[in-house]
């Protein structure tokens, strides 16, 4: 036994059956209902975009891996993630080839170039949707859902509305909860994908305190300072208007792309409700969810810093952190 070698790994030493393979099942069961209602709202060609998102990022993934010579890690599922997640952030107009395109920055370029699953500083799906505005007019084109055929016609979504300080025409609250509106695939049902998150929170795949700060931050600053005249209205279409629920329940709990500490996923939390709002309001672009989250994806290692967890058994004492440099806590 003495001859056994022992394998020294970094803290924390936490046992669990939770591996990534795991945890990335868990979130394509969570968005697996928001998936069918994109299918029966915008018929074959959300899923079409969707297999060529999850097909392509695998295919990019398995050959980078093969090329440089690394263990091929298509099996923690992440890429099909990634995949997924990059559809739903796309409208339903969007030639595949575009996809492919964003498929390979996003695992190439954002994820694999930086060293892999775990490395990556900002969020891969994400990345690749604000990489893809290369193409503006391909990205800001929204069909109205439920539309086939010559009826498939170009549509307004909820925010150009309300960036105007009007309510959408024509949509009641019901409508942009149940996902009766103009948007990206995944996006447009808020309920479908508040049942996932719920679903992750059960799971203990992610915690309350981006989604709550988040959602919070928005809900808060939009009912004191609307752009409409009836406060409480404005606040629900806001809530309920773009990728808020996609990227606050989904994207902004990215594991890699965010704080570890409660106190700094709280704080991250609030920072992209902020921007998110920031944007919506002064900028040229109507949603502001993916430009807020990736802002703060390069902001987490100063959070992180901030908001180190102290050591156990340590009160009130000066700990290092890289370089040499101390914190007083």
């Amino acid at each position: 036994m003495l001859n056994k070698k022992m394998v020294l790994t970094a803290a924390p030493h936490i046992k669990s059956e939770m591996s990534t393979r795991g945890v990335m099942l868990d979130v394509i069961i969570a968005l697996f209902p928001a998936f069918c209602w994109s299918v029966i709202a915008y018929g074959t060609k959300a899923f079409v975009l969707v297999l060529a998102g999850i097909v392509s990022c695998v295919l990019f993934e398995y050959l980078f891996c093969l090329i440089s010579k690394k263990p091929n890690s298509i099996g923690d599922c992440s890429a099909v993630v990634t995949g997924l997640l990059l559809a739903f952030n796309l409208p339903s107009e969007t030639p595949v080839w575009m996809v492919i395109i964003g498929a390979f920055f996003a695992i190439i370029v954002v994820k694999q170039l930086f060293g892999g699953l775990g490395q990556n500083f900002m969020n891969p799906a994400l990345a690749a949707r604000a990489f893809l505005f290369s193409w503006p007019s391909i990205m800001t084109t929204f069909t109205k859902p439920f539309a086939n055929g010559v009826d498939a016609v170009s549509t307004a979504t909820p925010l150009s509305f309300l960036k105007n300080g009007q309510l959408p025409p024509g949509l009641s609250i019901r409508d942009m909860f149940i996902g009766v509106k103009a948007g990206c695939i995944g996006e447009i049902s808020a309920v479908l994908l508040i049942l996932g998150g719920i679903y992750l929170l059960v799971r203990k795949v992610i915690s309350w305190h981006i989604p709550v700060a988040y959602i919070g931050t928005v809900a808060i600053v939009t009912f004191l300072f609307p752009k409409a005249t009836d406060g409480f209205e404005f606040m629900l279409y806001s809530l309920f208007s773009g990728g808020l629920m996609l990227g606050s329940i989904f994207m902004a709990t990215d594991y890699v792309t965010s704080p570890v500490s409660n106190s700094g996923k709280l704080v991250f939390g609030i920072g992209c409700g902020l921007l998110t709002i920031f944007i919506r309001y002064f900028g040229g672009y109507p949603e502001g969810v993916s430009y807020s989250i990736l802002i703060m994806n390069a902001c987490v290692w100063f959070i992180d810093m901030k908001f180190i967890p102290r050591p156990f058994g340590v009160s009130k004492k000066k700990i290092k952190i890289g370089g040499g440099k101390e914190n007083e806590k």
